[in-house]
């Protein structure tokens, strides 16, 4: 190996900058989580307490889409630049039409 250090020369006119951190996953996350809760509770807004039933053997399946809505949720609050609104929006539908999807395909 070689035992050298890197230098940095600069010449006063622009500041050095090391806030090189990334601050969206946060956001992101719990608008994901949000969205995935919201998407939890259509299907009692449409079929009521008999949703209950349904849950009790498919449970496993909505359970594994929580961290895949928090992923998604990353995903696009960091693609779409931080703007918490459209992520939010996007995120919404996007986590919605995953949710409505694996519902209608268990639902046969």
């Amino acid at each position: 190996m070689r035992n050298s250090e890197n230098y940095i020369i600069t010449t006063g006119s622009e500041p050095l900058s090391t806030d090189d951190e990334t601050t969206w996953s946060f956001p992101g996350a719990i608008v994901g989580f949000v969205a995935w809760l919201l998407a939890l509770g259509i299907p009692f807004l449409i079929y009521g307490g008999n949703t209950l039933f349904f849950f009790l053997y498919t449970w496993p399946f909505f359970l594994a889409l929580m961290p895949v809505a928090v992923v998604v949720g990353i995903a696009l609050h960091s693609l779409l630049n931080g703007k918490l609104l459209y992520s939010a929006i996007v995120t919404i539908v996007t986590v919605v039409l995953m949710f409505g999807l694996l519902f209608l395909w268990l639902m046969g």
